[in-house]
């Protein structure tokens, strides 16, 4: 059998792995909470910050002259290991769990004090010289502690989100610029409207990324208030002087973002509305995301019996009964994706409303929901930037014909035939089944060469009058 250790708390008596990094605490936690099977391991840059965060206390407290020299040098040492990812195996309790957040910061702690502990050359377990909370969570709790790190989290996960949508929006980007001379008709309420490029259509969804981005990036300074220091309801019950500046300015220093302390450290312990605008400004793009996927699907629907204005890449065999058959996956997988993060929004909002008194002990629901909405939104956005929007291409004759055969080009003659003129063409194509070409050259309205050259002028039909 392998050698085990012996730890306690206020519940008694506990075997624990005499390897293992974590203690006590974290082996309760994962017995209580065999919920999702996703260990809190899963969201790297979480555990990144909650070692930024207790180097930042170690470095703190130190300063303040509450930790040794010793103990200051491998906590810190350990807590470097952790952000680098080197012990990422041994943050095992389940991302959803009860307790407010407690047991992903006792893993922490134990962690941090087992690894500093064998670095400084004891035994883990050995917590008479560095212990997980009298030394690692010194000055902390919980309540500071999480919220803290999960705003470190969500800043370093949302900068890749904005990368991935960059990324996203260059793709369509190009597809504007290669389909700029590309005319087809544009639509509203799916009925035939007017004119328009399908570079002008690939333009709109790369300025919907964009705005998105802006939207992500206004976010960040929201993010930037923390409680760190405010220990268990805001007090700073435990914290010595001079903490709380101390180590919300080693924190700045250790991320290169400028943390600043909340102006009311009761309320920013008790309040997740900022987890409540993130998660909405996630919903945001997730319906837009899912928008312009509907209408990548809706535009190379067919390939025969639909749009088929446009071809989507292929990208595997569609159907198991069907030969020939090609699916639009990717835009699929990003509808569902988007439909995953639009539930995600509820989840943080339920949370963030249960919370009672001092303390929302639903964070760590919040958390998970959060880091998988933008873990996911990124892969999406990427998935569909490669797989898909920059393999597209246009059937130019199918959208050429669109126009020419839909009754919504009187609208863009009206200017030349006059509205009288154009609404007789529209009703005479109509009843007759004919193409407004036919009914204004029948009518003698232009010539073939002058309808031709109309219909040849791409900025004329898709852009403002001409003076």
């Amino acid at each position: 059998m392998s050698a085990m250790r012996l730890e306690h708390d206020l519940l008694g008596e506990l075997e624990i792995p005499a390897e293992a990094y974590w203690g006590i605490h974290t082996a309760r936690a994962v017995s209580n909470f065999p919920i999702s099977g996703v260990p809190i391991a899963h969201y790297r840059s979480l555990i990144r910050a909650l070692a930024l965060v207790k180097e930042a206390a170690a470095d703190a407290n130190f300063k303040v002259g509450e930790l040794d020299g010793e103990q200051h040098k491998f906590i810190v040492a350990a807590c470097r290991e952790v952000a680098e990812g080197n012990l990422d195996s041994s943050f095992v309790v389940d991302a959803i769990q009860g307790g407010a957040g407690t047991s992903t910061n006792m893993n922490a702690n134990e962690v941090i004090a087992n690894r500093a502990l064998e670095l400084a050359g004891y035994t883990k377990g050995d917590y008479e010289k560095i212990h997980p909370l009298n030394h690692v969570n010194m000055s902390q709790s919980t309540n500071d502690v999480y919220p803290t790190a999960l705003k470190v989290a969500l800043i370093i996960e949302i900068r890749e989100l904005i990368k991935a949508m960059d990324y996203l929006r260059n793709e369509f980007a190009k597809k504007a610029t290669e389909f700029r001379g590309v005319i087809k008709m544009g639509r509203t309420q799916l009925q035939d409207a007017v004119p328009m490029t399908l570079g002008q259509e690939f333009a709109a969804f790369a300025r919907m990324t964009m705005e998105d981005e802006q939207r992500l990036r206004e976010l960040i300074p929201l993010l930037c208030e923390v409680n760190l220091g405010g220990t268990a309801i805001g007090t700073q019950l435990n914290a010595p002087i001079g903490y709380v500046t101390a180590v919300t300015e080693r924190l700045s220093e250790l991320t290169k973002i400028e943390f600043e302390s909340a102006a009311d450290m009761v309320e920013a312990t008790q309040d997740a509305g900022v987890f409540v605008l993130v998660s909405g400004v996630l919903k945001r793009v997730a319906v837009k995301l899912s928008k312009t996927s509907n209408d990548l699907r809706l535009l190379s629907s067919g390939p025969r019996a639909g749009f088929g204005e446009i071809n989507l890449p292929p990208m595997q065999a569609g159907s198991s009964i069907m030969p020939g058959k090609v699916n639009p996956v990717i835009p699929e997988m990003v509808n569902q994706v988007a439909f995953a993060v639009i539930g995600y929004d509820l989840t943080v909002t339920m949370a963030a409303e249960a919370g009672q008194l001092q303390l929302n002990a639903f964070e760590p629901i919040m958390c998970r929901a959060l880091m998988m909405g933008i873990t996911q939104l990124r892969a999406a956005c990427y998935t569909l930037a490669d797989r898909c929007i920059s393999g597209i291409t246009a059937n130019e004759e199918q959208l050429r014909l669109s126009v020419e055969n839909s009754i919504g080009l009187v609208t863009a003659l009206s200017p030349m035939l006059g509205y009288e003129n154009a609404t007789l063409v529209a009703q005479r194509a109509q009843l007759e089944g004919k193409t407004v070409r036919e009914v204004v050259i029948d009518l003698s309205l232009m010539s073939v060469e002058e309808f031709e050259e109309i219909l040849g002028d791409v900025d004329r039909l898709a852009g403002p009058a001409q003076s």
